[in-house]
């Protein structure tokens, strides 16, 4: 395979450990071109060292990796014009100012966007002139995603990148990702958004303890077991669910997945959510927001990696 038909990242048996702590731990991954692919983990799983290792910002312990079929350590100068990167933390200059900061980084590419047509189409015209240190969070972050796509990038590293912003800033944030994907750039996003990662990923990831746990389309990973489905409906937290099973067929299960929040699996069809409706009504409590749907994609990461807080 030449390097020009490899895909945009190609890991095998990735280990990296910091000491005592193991962050990655015999990790493959194969990303084709053109593809956004959304690496999901709890903190410390190991999604931004496998990220830096590609970034060629830390090496591998052990394992291959390939970026554009080249070493990302090796070959890191002609890697460099290539792949864009937008870092957790901004990666700027505290007291340079905005327009200075993307005007630096165009000027190390060789064909660049506009820096000031990227500045507006990001809604940062009005704080070019504003040191990056006075800069909200937000707009610190779409000043570092701006510096990962002026130099026309094949592909892009995003870290987080809608943490700290709005509504408005992350949707526009969206429209960039699947623009990037319409023009073939590929694109590795890590997050902690289930939701954004089901909108804009091709493919999910997940990792934990620095190993691959599950690997598909969000589609393919929340697909119901054994054509099982579930209902979801809202209520007043703490309701006696052993009572509700008892109204409902043998096989059904129900669970208070939040305070007032509430599923049913099984075999869900009309009867079933009657039964429910009813037994509410019986019950002298209301459900609303009642939807038979499949399982989300926060319900299967939760379902792998385990639902207490880690350090």
């Amino acid at each position: 395979m030449s390097i020009g038909d490899s895909p945009a990242l190609r890991i095998r048996g990735l280990h990296k450990r910091f000491g005592d702590h193991v962050a990655v731990s015999g990790l493959d991954l194969d990303m084709p071109r053109g593809a956004v692919l959304a690496l999901l983990g709890p903190n410390g799983a190991g999604k931004t060292t496998t990220a830096e290792i590609c970034e060629g910002f830390q090496r591998a312990d052990e394992g291959e990796v390939r970026v554009l079929g080249l070493d990302p350590v090796a070959d890191a100068e002609r890697l460099r014009p290539r792949v864009g990167v937008m870092p957790q933390g901004g990666g700027a200059y505290p007291g340079v100012h905005a327009d200075e900061m993307l005007d630096l980084v165009a000027a190390c590419a060789a064909d660049p966007l506009d820096p000031s047509w990227l500045l507006d189409v990001l809604g940062l015209s009005g704080a070019r002139r504003t040191s990056y240190k006075r800069l909200s969070g937000g707009q610190q972050q779409r000043l570092s995603l701006a510096c990962a796509l002026v130099g026309r990038p094949e592909l892009v590293f995003l870290d987080e990148p809608t943490a700290g912003m709005d509504p408005q800033a992350r949707r526009l944030v969206w429209e960039l990702v699947g623009a990037l994907r319409r023009d073939g750039v590929s694109v590795l996003l890590t997050t902690h958004l289930m939701d954004e990662a089901e909108a804009l990923a091709d493919r999910v990831l997940i990792i934990d303890r620095g190993r691959a746990v599950a690997d598909g389309s969000a589609g393919e990973l929340t697909e119901p077991e054994d054509g099982k489905q579930e209902l979801r409906f809202r209520s007043q937290p703490a309701l006696n669910l052993e009572l509700l099973l008892a109204a409902l067929p043998e096989e059904c299960q129900a669970d208070e997945l939040r305070p007032g929040d509430y599923v049913v699996r099984g075999v869900v069809d009309p009867q079933v959510v009657s039964t429910v409706t009813a037994w509410c009504a019986q019950h002298g409590v209301l459900a609303h927001e009642l939807r038979v749907s499949r399982r989300s994609l926060e319900d299967v990461f939760l379902e792998l990696t385990g639902r207490e807080l880690r350090q």
